[in-house]
């Protein structure tokens, strides 16, 4: 029942409506009683002494239909209530889930695929809806309802009530044994329903891809093995259903059975009036429909604990690069940058051995080793969005573990190796970072990302939409418009992160001169493979299998004859060629 007190810790803000409407759901199911009453005094004062009181008669069926009118009405506001109290816990779990979303750091969503993450802010939501608004109350009223149908079995005849609870101890059995097999079941549904978006979103984002390597047989295949497990799934609950559900609905028919019998009887034998057994009849549906649907309810019941399950393995989750209280919270930063025997281990896979080097303020950095040599993740240390294993990482003197997360990533800014682009203009992507910057800002920092020029030939300039994920503009172009949105941050370190690999090497060279001498006073990572991004720079560090293998100036580097000059020496300029990659 976890799972239940955690939703009800968002019910609880509107309980006292939703208690209302439940009390409302108890008089509808007492009401319920008075027609079957109404037909005894009918039969019994009317029918059987043939007593053909119209006046009378009209007057029963008048209180019929009054109960009747006052039953709808009801039932029409509860329902509201129910419906309008689940969409507002829905609208503030969704909020919840989503503020969630945004704390957790990079390590989670290097484990948890999109599909999932959308399964649960779509479909589990969704279940979690449907419970608060119509699983519940409904199992409350299918209970007052068979309680109260059983009482008045008891009023009209004791061991005629008591034939029809010989059936319950039965009933209970086989709806004991539903809940207890289904519930597996539906854990296993959601995780092959999880793992069906997962294939389906990925298809979907990766399209082109697909297309580019013909590989559209292949996910077809995949996909159909994801759906197929997920089809096996179902059939496996639907085997438990057929199992438990016909000898439940079976059940629920026999009471009538037993009524029309035992009732014949008692009639016969004068223990009972033949208006109490049209009332009894009338009263059947009481306890045969709350058996019908317990078999539904138990499957509404288990998929909302399933549902549950795997939201709160969101909300429960916790960042590990988290704020301390008594974190420094300064707005700015210098900007100078201090590794000091820094290790970062990465699961069961040393990233990073043995860092050691400065940055000053105004300076440029380079990083430049084959791939996989933990140039990114060097610089992920920076942003803290991963913690060092071993040493540490500071700035202006400060341990970036000691400094207030948000403050530090206001003063960082990073334009990313693998670019991401909103569906939204040109110049909302570049002012991302910065939403109240003047349009003449975004302009300057477009011109210096080189991308000016070329966004004015776009259909509508600076106000064009670009697809998702930038599609409809080239890999430089995205490039350029990425590096304009990390340069209006005005930040004190700026990380370029190949940011120019997709650009021409002229264009390159006019990138990085126009850098150097608009931001002379910040401190500038740039990491590459082309020789000719980084020759400029005031400290190179040559990386390779997460080691610093060689640093110091252009000049420096290619007197010392080692690595880095015989990649300066290829011509190619990047440090790939030397692994025979391409």
């Amino acid at each position: 029942m976890d799972s239940f007190h955690y939703i009800w810790q968002y019910v609880k803000k509107y309980q006292v409506g939703y208690f209302f409407a439940l009390l409302l759901v108890l008089a509808t199911s007492v009401l319920v009683m008075v027609n079957p009453y109404i037909s005894r005094e009918i039969v019994d004062q009317i029918m059987v002494p043939q007593n053909y009181d119209f006046k009378l008669l009209l007057e029963f069926l008048s209180l019929m239909i009054v109960v009747v009118v006052i039953r709808s009405t009801i039932r029409y506001y509860c329902t509201y209530v129910f419906e309008n109290t689940s969409q507002k816990v829905i609208l503030e779990l969704r909020k919840d889930m989503y503020s969630k979303l945004q704390e957790l750091d990079f390590e989670f969503f290097d484990h948890n695929k999109t599909g999932d993450l959308m399964s649960k802010m779509t479909g589990d939501l969704d279940m979690v809806r449907h419970f608060i608004a119509w699983a519940l109350c409904t199992s409350f009223e299918n209970i007052i309802v068979f309680i109260t149908g059983i009482s008045v079995l008891f009023f009209i005849d004791w061991r005629f009530a008591l034939l029809q609870l010989v059936l319950v101890p039965v009933l209970f059995y086989f709806a004991n044994g539903l809940a207890s097999n289904v519930r597996p079941t539906f854990y296993n549904i959601r995780a092959q329903f999880s793992k069906l978006n997962s294939v389906a979103q990925e298809n979907i984002s990766g399209n082109r891809v697909v297309k580019a390597f013909a590989k559209e047989d292949y996910e077809i295949k995949k996909f159909s093995t994801a759906n197929e497990n997920y089809y096996r799934a179902n059939i496996e609950s639907a085997k438990v259903w057929q199992k438990y559900l016909p000898p439940i609905i079976t059940l629920g028919g026999m009471f009538s059975v037993t009524l029309i019998l035992a009732g014949g009887i008692m009639v016969i034998n004068g223990n009972i009036t033949m208006g109490e057994l049209v009332m009894a009849n009338g009263l059947v549906w009481t306890l045969a429909n709350p058996i019908n649907l317990s078999g539904w309810l138990i499957n509404d019941w288990q998929r909302f604990f399933a549902a549950v399950s795997k939201i709160r393995e969101l909300m429960e989750a916790e960042p590990k690069i988290q704020t301390k209280d008594s974190a420094v919270a300064k707005k700015s930063f210098k900007g100078k940058v201090e590794f000091n025997k820094v290790y970062f281990k990465y699961e069961h896979q040393q990233t990073l051995k043995d860092i050691t080097f400065k940055a000053h303020p105004g300076q440029t950095i380079a990083i430049i080793g084959p791939t996989g040599s933990g140039k990114s993740t060097l610089i992920n240390l920076i942003c803290r969005f991963y913690d060092v294993t071993a040493g540490y990482v500071k700035i202006d003197d400060i341990d970036v573990r000691d400094i207030d997360v948000r403050r530090l990533r206001e003063n960082v800014s990073v334009a990313q190796q693998d670019i991401f682009l909103f569906s939204d203009t040109i110049e909302g992507n570049i002012a991302y970072g910065v939403p109240n910057a003047t349009f003449e800002d975004v302009v300057r920092v477009a011109k210096i990302a080189d991308a000016h020029e070329f966004i004015l030939n776009t259909p509508e300039g600076y106000d064009t939409i670009v697809g998702e994920r930038g599609m409809g503009l080239s890999g430089g172009q995205k490039q350029r418009v990425a590096l304009a949105r990390a340069l209006l941050k005005n930040p004190s370190i700026l990380i370029l992160d190949d940011t120019t690999s997709s650009v021409d090497m002229e264009t390159e060279h006019e990138i990085h001169n126009t850098l150097r001498s608009y931001y002379t006073d910040k401190t500038t990572f740039i990491i590459a493979h082309r020789i000719s991004s980084v020759k400029n720079a005031n400290l190179i560090l040559v990386l390779d299998d997460g080691r610093i293998t060689e640093r110091g100036t252009h000049d420096e580097l290619v007197n010392l004859g080692g690595q880095y000059y015989t990649v300066f020496e290829n011509q190619f300029g990047d440090f790939n060629s030397m692994r025979g990659e391409i």
